[in-house]
């Protein structure tokens, strides 16, 4: 389990990123870290890994405090940057410098991800593009069997079909200890894998649910004309009609819609609060 409490962050001290952050991530779930540009996703991935450090407030991995980069700790968890760039080693020259960090590291299954994911080594890992690097890393990082796995933009860079075997192999490894956390702004790529949605913005935390808590207590769906309702979180227009996002109160089940989803929580964090913590069924 992580948790957060009371983390102020900043990269200078007359600006916080994140002033008195709490949060809970739970093992078993797959998560999806939504924000804007600059809003902090990196951030507080770093914090987690222990790359950086809170000025005030604790982050708590499993019992142990990142920032003391223990080896204990380090072991098992495991975090893709959003750029990649693989030194120029050959294959077995990176394994035999960087695998023996991991104890659950298994070579086997690396060899099934990269051919999952249809990339060929080359004689120097640096001659690969940055597309097949970028698959490396994530095929790597699956053997390490670490119990948290930390994702930045992972689907940069990937192909349509590359993307499609990212989301099978996040979910064939998933276990029900096992934190995942992915940090992107490609939502379409996610809809179909994440369990729990986290969305920041301004230093805040908005939103920590459930898809099913989410879908239990929204409504998305594309109508002709919007109702007259006070209660609408996000609304679109475009060829088709215009697409919604509202309160559920009839207890109907729709697919969630991330792009949606956050455009609204962002947009109307207060209605999105009372929406979230009412016992509207």
């Amino acid at each position: 389990m992580i948790k957060i409490s009371n983390l102020s962050f900043g990269y200078s001290n007359k600006k916080l990123l994140y002033s008195d952050l709490s949060l809970d991530i739970k093992g078993g779930n797959i998560y999806g870290l939504l924000g804007k540009n600059g809003a902090g996703k990196s951030t507080l991935l770093k914090n987690i890994s222990g790359t950086l450090f809170p000025k005030k407030g604790k982050v708590i991995v499993n019992g142990s405090i990142p920032q003391r980069r223990k080896p204990s700790f380090l072991n098992t968890v495991y975090f893709i940057s959003e750029d990649v760039t693989l030194p120029p080693l050959t294959l077995r020259k990176y394994l035999d410098l960087f695998s023996v960090f991991y104890p659950n590291f298994n070579a086997d299954e690396l060899n099934i991800f990269l051919k999952e994911l249809a990339v060929s080594v080359p004689t120097k890992l640096s001659a690969l593009s940055f597309g097949q690097q970028k698959k490396f890393s994530i095929a790597f990082a699956l053997a390490c069997n670490t119990q948290i796995l930390l994702m930045d933009e992972p689907t940069n860079g990937l192909d349509i079909p590359s993307k499609a075997q990212f989301r099978q192999l996040i979910a064939s490894v998933m276990t029900d200890d096992r934190i995942i956390i992915i940090s992107t702004h490609q939502t379409r790529d996610l809809e179909n894998l994440i369990d729990q949605v986290i969305i920041v913005d301004d230093g805040q935390l908005l939103l920590n649910e459930s898809v099913d808590s989410i879908t239990e207590k929204l409504i998305f769906e594309t109508v002709s004309t919007p109702p007259n309702d006070k209660r609408i979180l996000y609304a679109e227009k475009h060829l088709k009609g215009v697409s919604l996002v509202r309160e559920n109160t009839s207890g109907e089940d729709t697919r969630i819609n991330l792009e949606n989803l956050f455009n609204g929580v962002t947009s109307k964090p207060q209605l999105a609060k009372e929406i979230f913590t009412s016992n509207t069924k």
